[in-house]
């Protein structure tokens, strides 16, 4: 009975583990800026087209907003800090089709993001 018992604590405590493990950690506004500042560059002047370290910082974002919340506290983040970094509202529309990184809302200042 008594080994039944240990078996029985060890795999709730092996689950639990495992579910703090896998507990994904929301990535904030200021840690999703500075992820693309290899975008400013296109985002803000007459570049043509966005680099490979851009789109790879595109793609982290998006993996990194796996919740409903997380994906709209970034949606409000990216209407209020566009502006201060002086984003241009049509490349930034651009951005996820150029880097082949599907988004769960459009890059749009306009856009409701509840």
């Amino acid at each position: 009975m008594e080994k039944k018992l240990n078996v029985v604590f060890w795999c709730v405590w092996v689950l639990g583990l495992v579910t703090v493990v896998l507990t994904v950690h929301a990535i904030t506004c200021e840690e999703a800026v500075q992820t693309l500042m290899p975008c400013k560059a296109y985002l803000t002047t007459p570049a043509p087209s966005p680099t490979l370290a851009c789109c790879q910082a595109v793609a982290s974002v998006n993996a990194s907003a796996s919740t409903t919340q997380s994906r709209r506290d970034l949606c409000e983040c990216f209407k209020k800090k566009a502006p201060v970094y002086g984003v241009d509202p049509q490349k930034a529309k651009q951005l996820p089709g150029l880097c082949a990184v599907q988004v769960p809302f459009p890059c749009d200042p306009s856009v409701d993001c509840q």
